[in-house]
């Protein structure tokens, strides 16, 4: 496909990998309307499936979603990104060993 143009619309944009908070399951994701209201954010993307396992990193290779911002400057970008993840909310249940081998 052709290319329109090189240049930059100005600003800055950012994204934030939203991290998992603790290993369990992953059982309600609450406050993405919230978090897409703060101004500035473009869009708030969950990944992770209600009901299957989640792993914080190291040990686990995902994150729980993504949150895109633009703004005027990196740090309204930033200020954008940290606002939204604060009106999330994660329930995350732990997973609970049968202990059989």
């Amino acid at each position: 496909m052709p290319v329109r143009s090189f240049e930059r619309s100005g600003g800055a944009v950012g994204v934030m990998m939203i991290p998992i908070p603790r290993a369990g399951l992953l059982r309600q994701i609450s406050g993405v309307e919230a978090a897409t209201e703060v101004p500035g954010v473009e869009g708030v993307e969950i990944t992770a499936k209600l009901n299957y396992p989640i792993q914080p990193l190291p040990e686990g290779s995902s994150y729980l979603g993504f949150i895109f911002a633009r703004g005027e400057t990196p740090d309204a970008v930033e200020q954008a990104l940290r606002l939204a993840h604060a009106q999330l909310e994660f329930k995350i249940a732990p997973m609970i060993s049968m202990g059989l081998s």
